[in-house]
């Protein structure tokens, strides 16, 4: 994450969004699939 978007205060809601370029890979790649479905599973 760049210097430029960092959290700075506790009293502010933050949204942060990622973009993933080449999706093919995380669906064909076990741990990557694996850190996907433990995220989501934790949310």
């Amino acid at each position: 994450m760049s210097t430029k978007y960092k959290v700075t205060t506790t009293e502010d809601a933050y949204f942060v969004t990622i973009t993933t370029v080449g999706w093919i890979d995380v669906f064909t790649r076990l741990n990557q699939k694996e850190s996907i479905i433990k995220a989501l599973q934790f949310c």
